[in-house]
């Protein structure tokens, strides 16, 4: 490409030098200059833009005119999603614009704001004309519309629905029929299923008062349009299934028998296999599935599925017909399934429609007791005026007339019972047809969800059988990671900062006396003598195991429930209050004593952030939900042997929030803050992010030190054992000096190598690093030198990819 020429041709459209850019074009059709028509400069004055947008925007109509005839993209886009039509009508060249509509530009495109060319622009003469093209383009788009339906072309039917801006699908010919009508006339079923899955109104009468129904030709039409989708493919699914070949990423085109059924494509190695589930290669849920074919082949054809998936199969013979069956069947089992996948509840008038009003049997039964009424009193009348009668010959034909009356009357009775009987008969038929499909949709999306859930389990526990030993993380593998020659001067930079096990926690009965002295430990038990009462180190042992009671149980009959509104068993709580939960932050308060003792800050820092960590390694392993406290609930704790009290309160109801508040009892610190967990659903997670800052304020030194806590999630809700983790980022500010510490809780990830891994650094108000910090949030917490932590961070990386070139290495072998 020849860049001078495209920079001049730019330059020239910008300056509407006609005659220079007509040169440029004759040499590039004559071959003697290579450039590209539609390129889009480089400089500050045309930045994005190209020769046609340029001129379009300075009104240069004969150059407009030069590029179009020269092949310009008339819809071409900028940088900023602007086609030359938004230009021409954002400067009002109403000259241009006409040139442009002629040359089919396309009025419907979006540009970058998310504006058309009529929004764009401020002349009403330009406005004015851009609608009448739109009315026009849109009575095309609706004639092809009438015309596919008429015509029974499914695949150009399918296209102008998919647009970005499809037409009316309610619009009309002379006659007054909806594509609707066109497709029941001509017995075009998967039209008037396509037209019917889109929204296709049925009581749309034509200039003749005829419904879609009074055209319908043929009873399979009729009970389509008689009934309407949801109900016609209970009564016309089948079950399809055939060899077919399916394309895949790593291994190409594969045979596989493949499975229609209930709206679930499955696929399997063999036929013999159809019916075991543990040997479907893969399945996929059609709802709102399209299938999308290639006319330059065949026998190929892809479903985009609801995930935006793309799923590529080809018939085994090139036969256009054993296509066009699957297609069909594909489609009709997608909407089965987006049918009772996303079928909302009904409005009060099409439920008027469809059931009839209890005001209307009121009224049948009004009309029956009516005629009973009636009917006794003429049989009364009869009786009496033939007792009374004093002339014989007179009584026949007084006999006939009463007997006419009565049986009259006996008739209207009959009727007026009947018609109750059809519609008591029709209200019960179409309240059973109502809990069929509530039951069908329930039983699709449970399956649904189990299915997704089970197949993602197996999935993570395939990559937990491949991955590395967690041997790999232990410390001994951390220290010899470092060269021999300066592992004896690095080890002495490795600082314990605090280490407490776990293991042991829930079966030991003592207070936790972790890094505390004998004296103070003595002190301890003569203060236990002394009658205060022994606090506790584990919660109570549990009457029945939560391992015993799943969670997707009880959800999968929750299904189109609010999640509010679903009742949990008290078995997923702790017998905790979250307020009692809260204090478990206080457990290392040795930590804060400490750090008021020190003079150095960043040692101090070293201290706090040791402290913050350890205020969630009590969530360990708690699967448990604490108890919502009441509102205006308070909870006080006083721990002498730990040198603090506390009190928490719930402050709000909606949001939940729960505030504490604690000092030392030596008067050297003030901690306090305030917890509002945020709950999200994942499907088979549920994430609490505990949104509210936390303060720590050491009175003897004036600091006060700010940080929020990391994002905690409770996997496995629906299959498998639940675990916990922490992940996300924690900042503590030390207000007074500007030092800070950022740590960064790591996420597991697939094969769990980074499992409660904690790393971070601690940095002062120029943002130079001090020292590393790593560890894991439910073990220890270690304090290194830089220089000692980058040499491991290396090295284990190196480590990694060899191990991951010797697999390869195998695997090639």
């Amino acid at each position: 490409m020849n860049t001078e020429a495209e920079q001049q041709l730019l330059h020239n459209a910008r300056n509407g030098k006609s005659e220079e850019v007509k040169q440029l074009l004759e040499t590039m059709k004559k071959g003697e200059i290579i450039f590209n028509i539609n390129c889009k400069g480089r400089s500050k004055s045309n930045l994005g833009w190209t020769p046609l947008h340029l001129a379009c925007y300075f009104g240069h109509t004969s150059v407009v005119k030069d590029l179009l005839e020269a092949g310009a993209d008339v819809n071409v886009l900028n940088d900023m999603g602007d086609t030359p039509l938004h230009r021409a009508a954002f400067t009002g060249r109403k000259e241009v614009v006409m040139l442009l509509l002629e040359c089919d530009a396309d009025i419907s495109i979006v540009n970058g704001n998310g504006q058309t060319a009529k929004e764009v622009t401020y002349d009403k003469e330009i406005r004015e004309m851009l609608e009448a093209v739109e009315r026009t383009q849109e009575r095309k788009l609706e004639e092809l519309l009438l015309r596919a339906a008429r015509e029974g072309e499914t695949g150009k039917l399918a296209a102008l629905l998919n647009r970005s801006n499809p037409p009316d699908i309610n619009c009309t010919d002379q006659m007054g029929n909806t594509p609707l009508h066109c497709a029941a006339y001509r017995a075009h079923k998967h039209c008037a299923l396509k037209l019917l899955k889109r929204g296709a109104d049925t009581k749309i009468k034509n200039k003749n008062g005829q419904t879609p129904l009074a055209l319908a030709q043929g009873a399979e039409m009729k009970q389509v349009l008689g009934v309407g989708i949801a109900k016609v493919t209970n009564k016309i699914l089948k079950r399809y299934e055939g060899l077919l070949w399916k394309s895949s990423r790593f291994f190409g085109w594969k045979p596989y028998w493949v499975v229609l059924e209930h709206g679930v494509l499955s696929w399997y190695q063999k036929q013999a296999d159809v019916g075991n589930s543990n040997h479907r290669q893969g399945c996929k849920h059609l709802t709102q599935a399209i299938c999308t074919v290639k006319n330059a082949d065949g026998c190929l054809f892809s479903i985009k599925c609801f995930d935006n998936t793309i799923h590529s199969f080809k018939v085994p013979k090139a036969s256009q017909q054993s296509r066009e069956n699957w297609i069909h069947a594909i489609e009709d089992h997608s909407a089965y399934s987006t049918h009772y996948c996303t079928q909302e509840q009904q409005s009060d008038d099409e439920e008027d429609d469809d059931a009839t009003s209890i005001a209307e049997l009121q009224d049948s039964l009004k009309i029956a007791q009516s005629c009973q009424q009636r009917l006794d009193k003429e049989i009364s009348s009869f009786q009496s005026m033939i007792k009374s009668s004093e002339n014989p010959e007179g009584i026949p034909t007084l006999f006939l007339r009463r007997a006419e009356e009565i049986s009259k009357t006996a008739r209207e009775t009959c009727e007026a019972l009947s018609n109750c009987i059809k519609l008591f008969t029709r209200q019960e038929g179409v309240r059973n047809l109502k809990l069929e499909h509530e039951q069908e949709k329930n039983k699709i999306l449970s399956e649904a969800l189990e299915t997704l859930a089970t197949e993602h389990h197996e999935l993570e526990q395939s990559l937990v059988k491949g991955s590395p030993p967690l041997s790999i993380l232990s410390e001994e593998q951390f220290y010899d990671a470092i060269s021999d020659s300066e592992s004896e001067k690095s080890f002495t930079g490795f600082e314990t900062v605090t280490s407490f096990s776990f293991e042991d926690s829930e079966d030991s009965s003592d207070t936790i006396t972790s890094n505390m002295s004998e004296e103070k430990a003595h002190k301890n038990r003569e203060t236990l003598s002394n009658g205060i009462k022994k606090h506790r180190t584990s919660l109570p042992s549990p009457m029945f195991s939560r391992n015993d009671f799943s969670i997707w149980s009880i959800l999968r009959k929750c299904i189109g429930m609010e999640l509010s509104k679903i009742t949990m068993p008290v078995i997923f709580n702790e017998p905790l209050s979250f307020l009692q939960r809260l204090t478990e932050y206080m457990e290392h308060t040795y930590l804060i004593h400490k750090a008021s003792l020190l003079s150095d800050p960043d040692e101090r820092m070293k201290c706090v952030a040791a402290f913050a960590v350890s205020a969630v390694a009590s969530q360990w392993e708690r699967t448990g939900k604490p108890f919502n406290p009441l509102l205006g609930e308070t909870y006080e704790l006083v721990r002498e042997d730990l040198g603090f009290r506390l009190i928490s309160e719930q402050v709000s109801h909606h949001p939940p929030i729960s505030a504490f508040y604690a000092e030392g009892l030596n008067n050297d610190f003030i901690f306090h803050g305030s917890i509002y967990p945020k709950l999200k659903f994942w499907g088979k997670s549920v994430e609490a992010e505990p949104k509210g800052i936390i303060t720590l304020k050491l009175l003897e030194h004036n600091e006060a030190y700010t940080w929020t806590n990391p994002t905690c999630c409770v996997h496995n809700i629906i299959v498998g054992k639940l675990w916990i983790e922490q992940y996300g980022n924690m900042e503590i500010t030390n207000h007074k000096t500007g030092e800070k510490c950022l740590l960064n809780f790591k996420p597991c990830g697939l094969f769990g190598k980074e499992l409660h891994k904690v790393e971070g650094y601690i940095q002062d108000k120029s943002k130079k690093k001090l020292c590393a910090l790593y560890g894991k949030w439910t073990e220890c917490l270690y304090s290194v030198d830089l220089t000692t932590f980058e040499a491991y961070k290396k090295s284990d990386k190196k480590n990694t990819e060899e191990k991951k070139n010797n697999k390869q290495g195998n695997k090639n072998t």
